[in-house]
């Protein structure tokens, strides 16, 4: 790869000439009760009000196609004779009802105004027993699993009676999957969403406490969902640990054109999967497609192997700044949660045409992917594109199976993810396990009832996730990477060093840098670093910027801005005002770091 870094026309001397360098799953029907998708629709409304990394999926579970460990089994799956698989079933439907139910009884205090103060708060922690209560055995509890015998639920000590709850809320035919049992398997998994205020409101349900001895017996038999999890390096600043999610210093980034895999900032949704790769299978299918299913060693031997290098972006970057207008629901992440890597893999439309399917002219308006990252119930993580993005080669979409040279680690997607340049990180599915043709969206949460944006007047209230499209291409952004907020810069000559990065989706080039230190009074180009080869239209990887930049005579402390102009002449919005939403995406104001300064 050779890269170009351009120096503005202001900062050139004559001669200089430019220098070149080498969820939780949920079941269409549980027993005979059968989930409208209007239902579902609402509880998962309830579910992403929450906020954070976890988010659960309309579709029906399905087992995944290859060796991947999973904490229960799958439907259809058999039943091991010590019982394991019927407990871990049943941990499943708990977890599930746990998680609706905690999430619908935050949306109920969102919507029906805040709740006097529990009677529990004596009790010093939430779900610790309490002597003015009495006590529950786990047989008296699993009996109190309909309407009619009254719904109670556990949560560390505690018992709750949900009743009245489950009789208000459209979302009660659900919450009784978890009915008789412990709502702790869903703060295993799901340790993001364990809120105060969903902890509170729960307590208002208090009933008694559970019988000492039987304290955890809800974990007999089954895993740790976050046992097998990978090793990270220890610069990666978590946003949340369970699931994991990080992001690497800023200045790191603007040290290394690729980013370094170690280094790369972590999105996941669920636990990582353990993936054999000896045993992995990529299911292909869907309309116009005859049907294929490819092993890691066909991926490889069968299909020409192509490198792209592009920038992988979290919808959430930047979010952390956004909530300083007002809060948002999601992960807390600063600047850097977004990374550029070159990635080698199979064209997706050579995959395709070995499927059966015409390229040109097939059926079908959307291609789903499925991630074998999966939640208790085995439904997995998805998302899709359009067809017309999956197919046109200029798009060059790939099914990854190396990054900057090496396979795969397992926090990016071993064996195989897709890397869909341009476009959105949650559309560039890690864990592949099945690529479909479809005439429609993908059916998963993440898909339908998130990665959306909304004018600065929608609240939880009154969003509907079904009048946004999903976001695919993102904005021009940029973010100066040093100095760090509250770093002491020296002034040299009446200037500072500045470096960053900057990048658009869809493919287009950044073509413009500029920064100030004056609150805009004044503006100034910055260096560019690019990949030289990409041509007009197909820039999928980040520019980098460095430059000096002069503060006001005498000051002691300036606030830098950073602003990015592409190809198409897309720049950033001044403030995060106008743009703010409710789940805080699409964060791309002027990046702002307020510095001292030491004159040398």
């Amino acid at each position: 790869m050779v890269l170009l870094r351009v120096v503005p026309v202001s900062a050139r001397p004559a001669a200089q000439c430019v220098s070149v360098s080498g969820g939780i799953g949920l079941p269409r029907t549980h027993g005979s009760v059968t989930l409208s998708r209007s239902v579902r629709s609402a509880m998962l409304t309830s579910l992403l009000a929450i906020g954070g990394s976890v988010r659960h999926l309309t579709s029906a579970a399905r087992g995944a196609p290859c060796l991947v460990r999973h904490l229960s089994s799958g439907p259809g799956s058999p039943e091991p004779e010590d019982g394991r698989g019927r407990r871990a079933a049943r941990l499943a439907a708990l977890a599930a009802g746990a998680a609706l139910a905690g999430s619908a009884l935050w949306l109920a205090q969102q919507r029906r105004g805040r709740l006097t103060a529990v009677s529990a708060a004596s009790s010093g922690q939430y779900g610790q027993r309490r002597a003015d209560l009495p006590t529950f055995s786990m047989e008296e509890v699993s009996r109190h699993a309909d309407v009619k015998e009254r719904v109670w639920m556990t949560y560390h000590e505690g018992v709750y009676d949900v009743t009245d709850f489950v009789r208000q809320h459209p979302g009660g035919a659900a919450i009784m999957m978890g009915a008789g049992g412990s709502a702790d398997p869903f703060w295993d998994l799901y340790a993001v969403h364990k809120e105060e205020h969903v902890l509170k409101l729960l307590e208002r349900y208090r009933i008694g406490n559970v019988r000492e001895d039987e304290v955890g017996s809800h974990r007999d038999g089954t895993d740790d969902p976050w046992a097998a999890e990978p090793r990270r390096h220890p610069a990666l600043k978590p946003s949340s640990k369970t699931p994991f999610n990080a992001e690497p210093p800023p200045a790191l980034l603007a040290d290394n054109f690729l980013t370094p895999n170690d280094l790369f900032y972590v999105r996941n949704h669920l636990p990582v999967p353990v993936v054999d790769p000896s045993e992995y299978e990529l299911e292909v299918d869907g309309v116009g497609v005859g049907g294929l299913t490819l092993s890691l060693e066909q991926l490889k031997r069968d299909f020409p192997a192509v490198t792209v290098t592009a920038t992988v972006m979290c919808a959430g970057n930047r979010r952390s700044e956004m909530t300083q207008v007002k809060p948002v629901r999601g992960l807390f992440w600063g600047a850097a949660a977004v990374g550029n890597a070159t990635w080698t893999g199979a064209r997706l439309t050579d995959v395709l045409k070995a499927a059966g399917y015409d390229v040109n002219s097939g059926p079908g308006k959307h291609v789903c992917f499925e991630g074998l990252d999966t939640d208790p119930s085995s439904t997995p993580y998805g998302a899709s594109i359009p067809l017309e993005t999956a197919v046109d080669p200029r798009r060059d979409v790939i099914l990854a199976y190396e990054m900057n040279g090496q396979p795969l680690s397992r926090d990016h997607g071993a064996p195989v993810r897709v890397i869909v340049p341009g476009v959105v990180g949650a559309r560039n599915v890690k864990w592949l396990g099945r690529i479909t043709v479809s005439d429609t969206e993908s059916d998963s949460h993440w898909q339908h009832s998130d990665y959306k944006g909304f004018n600065p007047s929608v609240d939880w209230d009154t969003v509907d996730f079904s009048k946004s499209p999903a976001i695919q291409e993102l904005p021009v952004n940029s973010a100066i990477c040093w100095p760090a907020p509250g770093h002491t810069v020296k002034v040299k000559d009446g200037h500072v060093h500045v470096k960053g990065y900057a990048w658009s989706g869809g493919g287009q080039r950044i073509v413009r840098v500029d920064v100030t230190a004056d609150g805009g009074a004044t503006w100034h180009d910055m260096a560019l670093t690019v990949e030289e080869a990409a041509p007009a239209g197909r820039c999928w990887s980040w520019c980098l910027w460095q430059g000096r930049v002069p503060v006001p005579p005498g000051a002691t402390a300036a606030q830098l801005w950073v602003k990015a102009t592409d190809a198409s002449y897309n720049t950033q919005p001044e403030t995060f005002k106008n743009i703010w939403n409710l789940r805080g995406v699409l964060s791309n104001a002027y990046h702002r770091v307020d510095v001292h300064l030491k004159r040398v």
